[in-house]
């Protein structure tokens, strides 16, 4: 393997030329040209030798060797099989010697080489006293100890990731034994022994990290190691090493009861740290307290059923935590307790526990105090207080996701200790901040704003949790809460508070005016903010009190006429939505004549903005009058026998002809033809077979203007009708069942049409949403469609549209695929319980007899060539059905797939295990191993080999024609 001289030098120039490239100034064109010669010599043969002599090379820079120590990671993980089986030996001594010759370093090489030496020695399994040749080949002094801890803390990662290996199951179990289990006490005595020299190297504390799976829990606690792991935490070096050591030892006692005396050991030397929480916490060393923090949380957790079990005994591990929680000034480490009070919280609620629950109900006092307090803003040392973090975008951004996360802490309390008793504390923070600054308020200057936003903001955290019988502190605070200063932050708190407890207004009727008055007063503010939050806030409440404010529908119009336009599109959104709630709430015989007050205006609007839409923004913004539509439309579904008339359906007639003209004007616009397609779709859904009286104009319009547009959202539109209208639907008779079906016919025929026009590739949106149309066909008409003369150029189609490589019309029409084969045995998705008729599935498995070849070659090489990874479940999902349904013909395309790959990408020995592997498992009925096979088969084929720049020949996909 090794090479050296002018010829080696030679070899490996273009390498490094193109290196330098990608790490010079070059043009994109050429420095992507570079990235593709790389990729390509990386799975080549030669690059064994190549790299070899990178790394023996005088003149390599070190980046150059790093990317050949990679490379050849690489090619040990995924191409050993390019070496005949007899170079093994060889290659293995001259990675160890070029190890020893990086003991020193540079580390990063030194890693990717002990990762080579893991790989290969997983996969050597002649190979059998890997640890002792390494050690001896490395040698005793202080720069190989380095060297050989390194390797006997990579050795197992590498063994646990062995599926990205090519190695069966069961060979894989076998050396895992023989590498690990087997080794197991000589690697415990060995790190005694380096532990001596050493007792705080955070290597040696890494590699004992990394054999705690193996190394049995009880040995390690019994032997001078522990001693080594507690020391690890007293030295800065060491710390981070040590705590990630402990925290693994945590995880695996998580089975508490198999593990008792290991935690009896643990216990009282991780308690005796508790003093070392306020002498970090002093020393502001943020992640030297997240370490401490996070070692006390994660003890809480791996041990939280014995806390609940024995609350005296581990009430001060509890304590730790909380006092983690409570000195963390910085709120950086607070995050790292919130899953173990999670964890705590499921327990202490159920019956078993609940003295536990009694126990600790002080400590979860204590939290929610901590909490409300840890939820203030920051005071800025700048003093500007419109940045309250002096610029620091990242630590904002940090702040606000803490905070949520805090009000989930809160409402772990309130299950614990009862919402009335935590409401009552953010409570009594509110009305101390009044004692104390209420009287210094102004409307310009409101003292220490931070200390009653944050009590605010907790009561909006805990709103889910209210019972809507609450009596005790409510009637106290909402009074309040219509009362606070304009600061913005403490008003937007407010009015989101508020909005929160709306359900719990409408059981309590007095309290609605003021707070609704307190929301509107919102829209007269000159901040976005506020307004935005106004508006979310009146959804929730027409939303919970449309009842109530059934006989303000008059007033609510004219409030919401008048703030409209003010609004950003989201706001509009949102108090639609609210509004239109409202309306629902009207009387049956009311319905019409208020929808109409409310969406004439909004037609006025929407044609007003049409006649001046000469740009994009004037066409978005008649999209968005047609989404405020849409959402009236969606909220307003009076309850109506389908014998009588709608009044929602009687208005969508009114405004069908104004939207078809939309249409008409704007085909060539799809974001406005979206939103018409998606109003429609909602009246469909919204009024079912009430809109019927639509249905034949509506059913007209999407099928002419997708066999003019070609655009998919007319395919949604009638995918809806097909749902709503298919055969056997209740309130449907056979006439408009069958009129439907023939509609299905014209879009399946103007897009097979489409796609003879032009190649997928520019269709890949539109072949999504067909064949998810086709999808719903299948569920809801199989017994006409699959007879259909269409299914074989549907079959075709979707042949087709796997050559794509977006992943959603990739997923769609493997779905379909999936589910049309499905109907060729006794598990196909259906509408009913009626049994699969012998006729359909001979119709399904005489088109699998014709194309399957075809189909698993597209499956297979779209998994090796070309499919996202996304797409791998429903490929080899596709595969599985083909199995089921005809067995050995599968097993035959499988073969004649793999022959016609590129020359030299498959070696004949892989090829024939493949298919042995495959033809016993199928014999054997295990088909989900054979699924795990492919899948193994193409991620490797994927890893080891280069799409070629000229196609893949045989496999290449032939054009699609269509003559209907």
């Amino acid at each position: 393997m090794a090479s050296n001289g002018d010829s080696a030098q030679v070899s490996f120039a273009p390498v490094l030329a193109a290196l330098n490239t990608l790490q010079s100034r070059e043009d994109q064109a050429t420095k992507e040209a570079a990235h593709n010669f790389l990729d390509a010599f990386q799975k080549s043969p030669e690059a064994w030798t190549t790299t070899y002599g990178i790394l023996q090379s005088a003149d390599a820079t070190v980046e150059a060797k790093l990317f050949a120590a990679t490379t050849l990671r690489g090619k040990i993980t995924y191409d050993l099989d390019q070496l005949p089986r007899e170079t093994l030996i060889g290659l293995r001594d001259s990675l160890i010697s070029a190890l020893a010759g990086y003991s020193s370093g540079p580390r990063p090489i030194r890693t990717q080489l002990c990762v080579c030496l893991a790989n290969l020695a997983i996969q050597m399994s002649e190979w059998k006293d890997v640890l002792q040749t390494v050690i001896s080949a490395i040698g005793g002094s202080d720069e190989s100890g380095a060297c050989v801890l390194e390797f006997i803390k990579i050795l197992p990662e590498e063994v646990i990731e062995g599926r990205k290996i090519i190695l069966t199951e069961d060979a894989l179990a076998v050396r895992t034994r023989e590498l690990l289990e087997e080794n197991a006490a000589q690697v415990l005595q060995l790190l005694t022994q380096y532990a001596q020299s050493s007792s705080t190297n955070p290597q040696l504390l890494g590699c004992i990290t990394s054999w705690l799976r193996e190394v049995p829990l009880s040995d390690v606690v019994e032997s001078p190691l522990l001693a080594v792991i507690m020391d690890g935490l007293s030295a800065e070096p060491s710390f981070e090493a040590a705590v990630d050591c402990l925290c693994t030892m945590f995880k695996e006692t998580r089975e508490v009861d198999e593990y008792q005396s290991v935690i009896e050991k643990l216990y009282p030397r991780i308690i005796s740290l508790r003093p070392r929480i306020a002498v970090i916490a002093s020393t502001e060393d943020v992640d030297a307290y997240k370490g401490i923090t996070r070692l006390f949380a994660e003890a809480g957790e791996a041990w939280v059923i014995l806390i609940a079990r024995m609350p005296q005994t581990f009430r001060s591990l509890v304590e730790c935590v909380l006092e983690c929680t409570a000195r963390d000034q910085s709120r950086e480490a607070v995050a790292l307790t919130f899953n173990f009070w999670y964890e705590m919280k499921n327990y202490l609620v159920l019956d078993k526990y609940v003295e536990a629950r009694q126990q600790f109900a002080n400590v979860f006092n204590d939290l929610v105090d901590i909490m409300i307090e840890h939820l203030q803003y920051p005071v800025p040392e700048s003093g500007n207080e419109d940045d309250l973090f002096d610029g620091d975008k990242e630590q904002e951004e940090k702040f606000r996701e803490n905070r949520h996360l805090m009000g989930d802490v809160l409402k772990d309390c309130c299950v614990v200790l009862g919402a009335t008793e935590c409401l009552g504390k953010s409570f009594k923070v509110i009305q101390r901040w009044v004692s104390t600054y209420g009287a210094s308020v102004t409307e310009s200057k409101v003292p220490h704003w931070q200390g009653l936003e944050a009590p605010l903001f907790s009561l909006r955290a805990m709103g889910r949790m209210v019972p809507m019988d609450e009596s005790i502190i409510l009637p106290q605070l909402m009074p309040l809460l219509v009362q606070v200063p304009s600061q913005v932050k403490v008003r937007f708190a407010a009015i989101m508070a508020i909005g929160r407890y709306t359900e719990w207004t409408a059981e309590h009727p007095p309290y609605l005016e003021p707070q609704l008055n307190f929301i509107i007063s919102a829209f007269d503010s000159k901040t976005s903010q506020i307004m935005q939050a106004g508006a979310l806030a009146l959804r929730f409440f027409c939303q919970d009190c449309k009842d109530l404010l059934r006989d303000h529908v008059q007033q609510l119009q004219t409030f919401y006429d008048s703030v409209l336009d003010s609004l950003p599109s989201e706001s509009r959104e949102e108090i639609t939505e609210g509004v239109a709630n409202v309306v629902s709430a009207q009387p049956v015989d009311k319905i019409y004549e208020i929808m109409k007050l409310y969406c004439d205006p909004l037609m006025k609007r929407l044609m007003a903005a049409a006649n001046e839409a000469s740009d994009d923004h004037g066409k978005l913004a008649v999209a968005g009058h047609l989404q405020l539509l849409t959402l009236f439309i969606q909220g307003v579904t009076p309850s109506v026998h389908p014998a009588e008339e709608n009044p929602a359906v009687k208005y969508c007639q009114e405004v069908f002809p104004i939207l078809s003209a939309l249409v008409d004007n704007f085909l060539d616009y799809p974001a406005i033809c979206e939103c018409v397609c998606r109003c429609w779709r909602t009246m469909v859904f919204s009024y079912r077979v009430a809109i019927q009286p639509l249905l034949p104009a509506m059913a007209e319009k999407v099928v002419s203007c997708f066999a003019a547009s070609r655009q998919g959202c007319f395919l949604w539109t009638t995918d809806a009708i097909v749902r709503e209208f298919a055969e056997g639907a209740e309130y449907v008779d056979e006439a408009t069942s069958n009129a439907v079906y023939r509609i299905l016919e014209e879009q399946v025929v103007a897009m097979l049409r489409a796609l003879n026009d032009v190649p997928p590739g520019d269709l890949p949106d539109v072949i999504e949403d067909f064949f998810r149309l086709l999808t719903d066909a299948l569920l809801y008409y199989p017994n006409q469609l699959i007879p259909s003369a269409l299914l074989s150029p549907i079959f075709s189609a979707a042949l087709t549209a796997l050559t794509l490589q977006q992943t959603d019309p990739l997923i769609a029409t493997l779905c379909f695929l999936r589910d049309l084969l499905g109907y060729g045995g006794d598990d196909a998705p259906r509408s009913g319980d009626t049994p699969i008729a012998p006729e359909i599935q001979q119709l399904v498995q005489k088109v699998v007899m014709a194309d399957g070849e075809t189909l698993v070659q597209r499956c297979l090489t779209g998994m090796m060539f070309t499919f996202p990874r996304d797409c791998f479940p429903d490929a080899s999902g596709v595969l599985m059905e083909v199995v089921n349904l005809m067995p050995s013909q599968f097993s035959v395309w499988i073969a004649k797939t793999i022959e016609i790959l590129p020359a030299g990408t498959v070696s004949q020995a892989e090829a024939q295990g493949l298919m042995n592997q495959i033809n016993l498992r199928m014999a054997e009925g295990e088909v989900r191993k054979v699924r795990y096979l492919l899948q193994d088969f193409t991620n490797s084929y994927r890893r080891r080999n280069v799409t070629p720049r000229d196609g893949l020949g045989r496999l290449e996909a032939a054009r699609f024609r269509f003559s209907g």
